[in-house]
């Protein structure tokens, strides 16, 4: 069956009938196959503006549609708790398994390519950059509340740190200078 005319998935479904029961792990293989070519026949329209001469005039690009799970499951007219049970069902393990690397491998292709946003498809596919802070030796971060009167006693102890490292005044500049090394 050739793809749905429409590009709003939620209009289109897999010409399965109603609510699809796939029999055979290949019969859920087409259905995905249909999905996977709706999705590359039908790309997203972004309006863009574009001056020419003074003439303003708006045309519209097609955009990298990313698939999904839950567009397929809407392309499947099947629940995502549905495609779940697929994946466990003895023979169709396999074809679940290969649609989802599909996906997988279409989104992060088209977020590499700049196709689409990378920030999202990076986060959707766990690869989001994330840093953990720890404390000394991986210890948890230990946090305390700091009242004005620990404000102030650090300030006081920095200050008379910092006295104490200043010159005397009973040292002469020529003194100074052959502490610190210089000439």
């Amino acid at each position: 069956m050739a793809a749905p005319e429409t590009s709003s998935l939620w209009r289109t479904r897999s010409s399965r009938g109603p609510g699809p029961i796939f029999a055979s792990a290949d019969e859920l293989w087409d259905a995905c196959a249909e999905y996977f070519t709706w999705v590359e026949a039908n790309p997203l329209q972004e309006a863009k503006a574009f001056s020419y001469q003074g003439v303003v005039t708006v045309e519209m690009l097609p955009r990298m549609r990313a698939m999904t799970i839950g567009g397929l499951c809407l392309f499947l007219d099947i629940s995502p708790t549905t495609w779940g049970e697929y994946r466990k069902r003895d023979g169709f393990g396999e074809v679940t398994a290969r649609v989802d690397d599909i996906i997988r491998a279409q989104k992060f292709e088209g977020a590499a390519a700049g196709l689409l946003n990378a920030n999202i498809i990076a986060r959707e596919l766990g690869l989001a950059d994330r840093q953990e802070h720890t404390g000394k030796d991986g210890e948890a971060i230990e946090l305390r509340n700091v009242t004005n009167r620990d404000r102030a006693r650090a300030a006081l102890h920095v200050l008379a740190r910092a006295k104490s490292e200043q010159v005397k005044p009973e040292q002469t500049r020529s003194e100074q200078s052959s502490e610190e090394g210089g000439s």
